[in-house]
């Protein structure tokens, strides 16, 4: 009996290995989920002066809102980074997208701040899933270099999504003052998590991405924890990926905001500002893997690869701190516009050197740092 194969292992063998334009198409896939991700989440930061307007939100309301979001998100990293390494992924990552999109759809429905807030809460909690999920898939098909550019192609999504939904708020909206009129985006853009599902199902093997295999012992709650406090890496992400947290969210959840009610602009010149930031940081975000991959050619090894990249990067968000003091114009475009490209750089870079951290327990680490940089922030 030994010996002998079953016929799911006759089955198994008998299918065709994976191409290189397969591991592509999954990242191209990665790329739309974070696009989706996105586009759920900006829906209510385009819409933002609309929506506290006509629910008569205060600025202190708007801000609880988000603060609502990023708390839930911090809960949802640390548990669905658990799940991640003992579920399967090809079922847990549509479940949970289809979630937040559900949610997100719910939004559109929402009526006064208690509500409003309840949808935000829920949704931060899912759609924290997306990240132990998606790096758990570029960690199992992609080594080397092009993990970084695996996980700047995933990360580009983020900037994408931001680019296309005041876009798509516009189109459907344009400048039509009626009340309610903000809803319709939701729903819109919520249903659209459907198709993204069906692909991933479609394209996707459960061994594609397998669970890694732990004894018990190993995969004890105080086991992988005391595996992260006493790893150097893990202690040298922490304050990175809290700095991240802080600079990418802050302008993420209050750009529209800053530019028509704190220097002035119009919504329309406000939203197109808004597409081009993330044009930028999608950019830097590609850049970033780019460059990484052309400096594995010329000899360098990945990691330094990526301090390289990183410290460029880190160079150009710092400039964050000159906003403050600036007015409307095109320096302040300016200077927004390689914050943009440097601070979106920084994450595949963190990323990859996350996936460094457990290669058993990837999700649980990824999920822990998630919790700390969306708490702190």
């Amino acid at each position: 009996k030994a010996g002998r194969m079953t016929a799911s292992d006759v089955s198994e063998s008998a299918r065709p290995p994976r191409s290189s334009n397969w591991v592509w198409w999954i990242s191209g896939l990665l790329l739309l989920a974070t696009m989706l991700n996105y586009m759920d989440r900006q829906t209510l930061a385009v819409l933002s002066v609309r929506i506290t307007k006509e629910l008569g939100l205060s600025e202190e309301n708007y801000g609880d809102l988000e603060f609502g979001f990023g708390v839930a998100f911090a809960i949802g990293s640390l548990s669905f980074g658990i799940l991640a390494d003992s579920v399967s992924i090809r079922w847990l990552y549509p479940i949970v997208l289809l979630s937040w999109s559900a949610i997100g759809i719910l939004t559109g429905f929402c009526k006064d701040f208690s509500s409003l807030l309840t949808c935000r809460i829920l949704l931060g909690f899912f759609e924290a899933g997306h990240w132990p999920c998606a790096l758990k898939t570029t960690q199992a098909l992609q080594t080397g270099g092009k993990r970084l550019m695996g996980n700047s192609i995933l990360q580009s999504g983020g900037a994408i999504g931001a680019i296309l939904t005041p876009l798509v708020v516009r189109l459907i909206i344009r400048d039509n003052q009626t009340a309610g009129v903000w809803r319709t985006p939701f729903f819109i853009i919520g249903s659209l998590g459907v198709i993204w599902a069906g692909l991933w199902l479609t394209s996707l093997r459960t061994e594609d991405v397998p669970i890694k295999k732990t004894t018990a012992d190993e995969n004890s709650g105080s086991n992988w924890f005391l595996e992260c406090m006493w790893n150097p890496k893990f202690w040298a992400l922490v304050p990175v990926v809290i700095c991240l947290n802080i600079t990418w969210q802050l302008i993420r959840a209050w750009l529209p905001k800053f530019l028509q009610q704190g220097r002035g602009a119009t919504e329309a010149a406000a939203l197109f500002f808004n597409s081009c930031y993330f044009v930028a940081a999608d950019v830097g975000c590609i850049a970033a893997g780019a460059i990484a991959m052309w400096l594995g050619r010329k000899g360098l090894a990945a990691h330094p690869a990526r301090i390289v990249v990183f410290a460029c990067c880190c160079v150009l968000t710092g400039m964050t701190g000159l906003v403050p003091y600036m007015k409307l114009g095109t320096a302040l475009y300016a200077v927004l516009l390689l914050v943009a490209a440097g601070s979106l750089g920084l994450f595949p870079c963190y990323y990859s050197m996350s996936q460094d951290v457990s290669e058993r327990h990837l999700g649980k680490a990824t999920g822990l740092l998630g919790a700390l940089g969306w708490m702190i922030s």
